[in-house]
């Protein structure tokens, strides 16, 4: 019998090393094309963010919900008051002074016969903004002022640490007595400042305390080591990573702007007539408390369900954004 010539393929072939090669190649290819891979770990399956694990969290959670949902509309009549109240809130008939409920005017007359139901919307746009305009004022004003002096330490982070011990000894409320009784201006603008010169050393504080923490991490000082500059390791590597505490103060305080303006208003240094505020209603309907409850009742729950619809926010972004929380 002739001897067959040696072919090294028919050989392997017939060993069956090529079938568990072609196998094994294929195997790979199929894990390759399967998402998820043999044990969910896949291109699909990527490490989540702390970002995105907080907006999974809040989506879920009602109590975000329902405060967003009360915030964008309280936003949405602020920009456009007339898409729900049609009258002119400085219009007034002092013939229908401190009238109940009739039939366009479900919330009665004011001591001046003016609308209450007309100017408890249009309430909301000055309160919204005057939260809104603080809220940001004082994030960026302290978040700078502690991000940086946690940052570079030293001389400057004595100095802030004192001057914030300064501004922390004066009483809100006695110092917006003192300082705006002076002020002659009905714009906003005057209140805006007055709570972000007295806001910023909280946030101040807490910003510097969150960039100290993440300037300590590996990943910062790697950079460092590579030759980042210090703009960069501020912009890139610390903020994303030092913000969150902020964002959940500035959201808490943003209700507590808005009864800040409040009471301002109502003690008679905040902001004054023409202009149109809960706290200027809620001020004059209280001499009419007895015989006119409801000049009292309607621009008093609007200001209660809005700071707590930020409140309630404030405690949702919190629970998400802390992961000691999950």
């Amino acid at each position: 019998m002739p001897e067959q010539p040696f072919e090294p393929e028919r050989a392997i072939a017939g060993t069956g090393m090529g079938g568990a090669m072609d196998l094994a190649t294929s195997e790979a290819e199929t894990l390759e094309k399967t998402p998820g891979g043999p044990e969910g770990t896949g291109p699909q399956d990527r490490p989540r963010s702390l970002w995105s694990d907080a907006w999974r969290d809040l989506r879920r959670n009602p109590v975000f919900i329902i405060s967003a949902l009360v915030i964008l509309f309280l936003v949405v009549i602020s920009l456009w008051p007339s898409l729900i109240a049609s009258g002119n809130p400085l219009k007034c008939d002092l013939a229908k002074a401190q009238e109940g409920s009739q039939p366009g005017h479900p919330f009665g007359y004011d001591g001046q016969g003016c609308d209450v139901y007309t100017r408890t919307v249009y309430g909301t746009r000055t309160s919204v903004t005057v939260g809104v305009l603080a809220t940001l004022g004082v994030a960026i004003f302290g978040s700078v002022l502690g991000g940086l002096a946690g940052f570079f330490g030293g001389i400057w982070d004595s100095i802030l640490s004192r001057l914030t011990d300064i501004f922390f000894a004066i009483p809100v409320v006695l110092g917006g007595l003192v300082l705006l009784s002076v002020v002659t201006s009905n714009t906003v603008w005057p209140v805006i400042g007055f709570m972000v010169l007295l806001g910023w050393p909280q946030i101040s504080r807490i910003a510097r305390g969150s960039v100290i923490t993440a300037k300590q991490n590996d990943y910062v000082q790697a950079a460092r080591a590579l030759g980042a500059s210090n703009s960069r390791l501020l912009l890139r590597h610390i903020t994303p990573n030092a913000v969150a505490p902020v964002i959940v103060v500035a959201t808490i305080a943003l209700g507590t702007y808005i009864s800040l303006e409040a009471t301002l208003s109502y003690l008679g240094v905040g902001l004054k007539p023409p202009t149109v505020s809960w706290g200027i209603d809620i001020s004059s309907a209280s001499q009419y408390i007895r015989n006119a409850p409801h000049m009292l009742l309607w621009p008093a729950g609007a200001l209660a369900i809005t700071v707590l619809a930020f409140i309630m926010l404030g405690d949702a972004v919190r629970d998400a954004l802390d992961p000691k929380l999950r």
